[in-house]
C-alpha cells in the first residue's frame, strides 16, 4: 500500500482549528508567536478580531495547523508517506514534511506570501461545476471576456476555478452554463489568485526566495505549477512560479494514481481534498 499525504490550502481554515495542538507543540507555538508578533493560538481558536479569513492571517495560521497535524501524525507512529502534495498554500506543508526547509523558514515564507497576495485587490474567482476543463478553456478562448480570464485551479474533472476581472467572470457565466456547466459560483475571495493578475506579487516573492536556502525533498512532492514531482535542483524556481500559475491539482492526483498510490490522507482541517479525490477516482473508474 502506497500513501500520499495531502495538505489543504486557503479556504479550509475554520475558527477553533488546532485547538488540541498548540499546547502539545508549545515549542512551535512560541516560535510562531515570535515570528508573527501575535498569538497564533488566539487567532486560530478564538479569532477575536475576525482576522482568520484575511489572507495575510489565513496563510500562516493554516500552515502552522497543517504542520502541527503532520508532526502529530509522525509522533503518533504513522509511517512517512511515499508522496506528498498540497493545494496552493498547502504545498508549503508538503515541502516541510519532505524536509525541504524547517518550520521557521516555512512560516517566514508563507507569512511573506500572505502579505504579498493580501495586497492584491480587484477581480475575483468563480468555481465552474460539472464541465470538463478542456471545454472550459475552449469557451474562454472564444470570447474577449474569456481571454482576459485564466484557469486558476484545475481541481477535478467536475470542478475548475477561473479568475480575473469580475465583469469578465460575469460575461462568461451564460456560455459556460449553456455548454453544460451545472453552476458557475463566485467565490468569496479578495483577488484573482493563481492568475496573470498576480504577477507583480509573484515577482516580489521570487526576489524574497532568492535569500532562502532549500534542500532537495526527502520524498517526492508534487508541484502545483507542473502537476509532477519537484526536481531537486529546481525547488526555488518551481515554488516561485506558483503564485501566478494554475494549480494543476487534477494532474497531480492523476500522477499519483498512475504511480500506484492507494491511500490518500488529508493532513489538516477540513475534508475538501478528500472530496476532490473521490470525484477524480469516480471518473477514473
Amino acid at each position: 500500500m502506497s500513501t500520499a499525504c495531502l495538505f489543504p490550502g486557503q479556504g479550509s481554515q475554520s475558527k477553533g482549528m488546532g485547538g488540541d495542538l498548540f499546547g502539545r507543540f508549545s515549542d512551535w507555538t512560541a516560535e510562531a508567536d515570535r515570528i508573527l508578533g501575535y498569538s497564533i493560538q488566539e487567532l486560530c481558536v478564538e479569532d477575536p478580531r475576525g482576522e482568520l479569513g484575511l489572507t495575510g492571517f489565513t496563510q500562516p495560521a493554516l500552515f502552522i495547523v497543517n504542520a502541527m497535524t503532520y508532526r502529530a501524525r509522525v509522533e503518533d507512529g504513522r509511517p512517512v508517506p511515499a508522496f506528498a502534495a498540497g493545494h496552493s498554500l498547502g504545498e508549503y506543508n508538503a515541502l516541510l514534511a519532505a524536509s525541504a526547509f524547517d518550520f521557521s523558514t516555512g512560516l517566514r515564507l508563507v507569512q511573506r506570501r500572505g502579505q504579498l497576495m493580501g495586497r492584491v485587490h480587484g477581480g475575483g474567482m468563480s468555481a465552474v461545476i460539472g464541465l470538463e476543463p478542456a471545454k472550459i478553456e475552449a469557451i474562454l478562448t472564444a470570447s474577449d471576456a474569456g481571454r482576459r480570464l485564466d484557469v486558476a485551479n484545475f481541481n477535478s474533472f467536475d470542478q475548475t476555478v477561473i479568475a480575473g476581472p469580475k465583469d469578465d467572470l460575469a460575461a462568461v457565466q451564460a456560455p459556460l452554463v449553456e455548454a453544460g456547466a451545472r453552476a458557475c459560483l463566485p467565490l468569496n475571495v479578495s483577488a484573482p489568485f493563481h492568475s496573470r493578475y498576480m504577477i507583480d506579487a509573484q515577482n516580489e516573492f521570487t526576489a524574497f526566495l532568492a535569500g532562502v536556502e532549500f534542500r532537495a525533498p526527502s520524498f517526492p512532492v508534487l508541484a502545483n505549477a507542473t502537476g509532477i514531482p519537484y526536481e531537486a535542483i529546481l525547488v526555488r524556481d518551481t515554488l516561485a512560479r506558483q503564485i501566478g500559475s494554475s494549480v494543476r491539482w487534477l494532474d497531480s492526483m492523476i500522477w499519483l494514481l498512475d504511480h500506484g498510490v492507494t491511500e490518500f490522507e488529508e493532513v489538516g482541517p477540513g475534508k475538501v481534498l478528500g472530496k476532490l479525490m473521490a470525484q477524480i477516482q469516480k471518473r477514473r473508474g
